[in-house]
């Protein structure tokens, strides 16, 4: 008899090989959990968790519930309520109709299930573990339903190892959150960690909802975006240019109330900003698409973010156009403004938001009271360097060939030009600065070694709550970098000192950018805590391509490059430094070599 090699799976493994694409970490069974209450109608969720969610994840909400019949079955693959045919997969106005959820939480969990109609008398409670049901009671619950999450990946360990600090998935667990909390402002929500409370929302508009989420500050800086076009409306919010931020974190994209990822859309809205916005920066948005259900199709990934339009084009101009509209509407247009009395047109504005200064501007040194020219607060002398944590560290790694009386020449504020024996020497201002920043952080870290400035007056930031979570974290390490903060209220950052890198006139956004770049690279990186603080520090605190350069400032930039570990490459692994030999020139002009 020829022996088969073709088996079939074993339910218990078949269950947890199609779980691992439904739940992929805590913020998964969040997710699935919170959809679940928004179909149940629910109008107050509580979403608790411990160890950001490894070990601990309790949503409750006041829905409609379920039967015992319904609660026993709903455990079971495939098993909703959402749809029952091939027209209803077509035509889906709800966030969950795969009938996966349950059934993948109970398959890498241990999962407790209590559950009420307004009909019943008693509740339902379930006891759930790797898809087995160990118990079926009755108990007493308000109407609704609670689900209990435990140990999750308890029987698939190498999922387990696989996640992250308990912060970095408290966080993905937080975005979760204020992606359903963003798109259902009638619900209150209440979202605690640990013995925390992150945050407490009350059923409110759209308006307040964002200003409860991300402060005053960022509710103030909004524009209404609202069109229609045939069947489909888009509605939401933008921020004017002045609040753009330097990475793309804090942009929303909805449709029909389903958080989803386009990059294509996003970028119809960054389209819209034109010129409005500078190079690296990226626009705040809160976007919500309606759209007729059978002209997309959401049935494309386990995880429902991705979805496929009919006619994306439109779709996608339509956005562009709005919130093109919406920046018109508020005079946020391009326009040049001439000087009176004069035929010179100064530099280009923006009506009724930004205000361009001229040469005598004056700004106070917060950290020492002096008043600083705006002609000389981009040419401010660098700092010197003191490695001593690497005794094997060479004494200098700089060319021989550069000749100390040498003149610098800086290209376009971006570049420095250094003659040297048979070549030309190519800096890159800004990776260079990275790099010495970079490495000067790592050794303060390693030493424990405190480089701060007192401001003479402190500033009051104002973070979203997430972001106020993460800085709390990460404050021991902020004040090894020089950071001096204090935590105030829910959402309030009092910033008392900064950096000696910082520049002056960045303390006020450098926290912010340094937070949000932390996030980006947490995300997209992986990095291990305190290099990704190191790198996002070193890349917001450096020298900018523009920044002005006088020829003592450029030696030092040159000779603090030469003096680090890793002098040809900025912390990212892009080049800092090029050379460019007379025989590729001449090559380059046709000439014999």
């Amino acid at each position: 008899m020829i022996e088969r090699k073709i088996k079939i799976l074993p339910d218990s493994l078949a269950s947890k090989i199609a779980a691992g694409e439904v739940v992929q970490r805590p913020a998964s069974v969040v997710k699935e959990l919170l959809e679940n209450t928004i179909d149940a109608g629910a109008t107050k969720v509580t979403i608790i968790i411990k160890d950001g969610g490894k070990t601990f994840i309790q949503v409750i909400d006041d829905g409609c519930g379920m039967s015992e019949a319904d609660a026993e079955i709903a455990f079971t693959r495939h098993a909703t309520s959402k749809i029952s045919s091939l027209e209803d997969l077509e035509n889906i106005h709800t966030l969950g109709f795969r009938g996966e959820a349950l059934a993948s939480i109970a398959a890498m969990s241990q999962v407790e299930l209590i559950t009420r109609t307004a009909e019943s008398d008693l509740a339902t409670k379930i006891r759930v573990e790797g898809i087995e049901i160990k118990e079926t009671t009755k108990t007493a619950f308000e109407k609704g339903t609670s689900v209990t999450v435990k140990n999750l990946f308890f029987n698939t360990p190498a999922r387990r190892n696989f996640l992250k600090n308990n912060t970095t998935e408290f966080k993905h667990v937080f975005d979760v959150v204020i992606r359903v909390a963003l798109s259902n402002p009638n619900v209150a929500i209440k979202f605690v960690s640990g013995d925390e409370t992150v945050f407490n929302l009350k059923k409110s508009n759209i308006e307040d909802r964002v200003r409860d989420i991300f402060g005053d500050k960022a509710g103030s800086s909004l524009i209404t975006v609202e069109n229609e076009s045939g069947n489909l409306r888009v509605s939401g919010f933008v921020s004017k240019p002045d609040f753009s931020r330097k990475t793309r974190v804090d942009q929303f994209l909805f449709m029909n109330g389903r958080y989803i990822i386009s990059r294509n859309l996003n970028y119809a809205v960054h389209q819209a900003y034109e010129n409005l916005l500078e190079k690296g920066s990226y626009p705040f948005f809160i976007i919500y698409i309606t759209l007729d259900p059978q002209k997309v199709d959401v049935n494309v990934h386990p995880s429902k973010m991705e979805v496929k339009f009919q006619d994306e084009r439109s779709v996608y101009h339509v956005i562009s156009a709005s919130v093109r509209d919406a920046l018109a509407a508020n005079n946020l247009v391009p326009s040049i403004h001439m000087h009176s009395g004069t035929d010179e047109v100064s530099r280009l504005g923006w009506q009724s938001n930004f205000k361009h200064t001229h040469s005598n501007f004056e700004q106070v040194d917060r950290r020492t009271g002096e008043i600083l020219q705006a002609s000389n607060i981009a040419s401010l002398p660098f700092q010197k360097v003191d490695f001593t944590e690497s005794a094997s560290r060479p004494e200098t790694q700089e060319p021989n060939n550069i000749d100390d009386k040498q003149n610098y020449f800086q290209i376009h504020n971006q570049y420095i030009i250094i003659p040297i024996e048979d070549a030309v020497m190519i800096i890159d201002q800004h990776a260079a600065h990275e790099r010495i920043i970079y490495e000067r952080t790592v050794s303060n870290f390693n030493n424990s070694h405190t480089q701060s400035q007192q401001l003479l007056f402190p500033y009051t930031l104002e973070f979203s709550a997430g972001d106020t979570a993460l800085v709390q974290h990460l404050v021991p390490n902020l004040e090894l970098l020089g950071f001096q903060l204090k935590i105030f209220g829910k959402n309030t950052v009092i910033l008392e000192g900064v950096p000696t890198d910082v520049k002056p006139g960045r303390e006020e956004t450098i926290l912010q950018e340094l937070v949000d770049l932390y996030k980006e690279n947490e995300y997209e990186q992986k990095l291990e805590p305190r290099d990704n603080l190191a790198k996002s520090f070193a890349c917001k605190a450096a020298i900018k391509f523009g920044d002005a350069m006088n020829q003592s400032e450029m030696r030092a930039l040159v000779d603090q490059l030469f003096k680090t570990q890793m002098p040809y490459v900025c912390p990212h692994g892009r080049p800092s430094v090029m050379k460019l030999t007379l025989g590729e020139l001449a090559k380059r002009f046709g000439r014999s070599v």
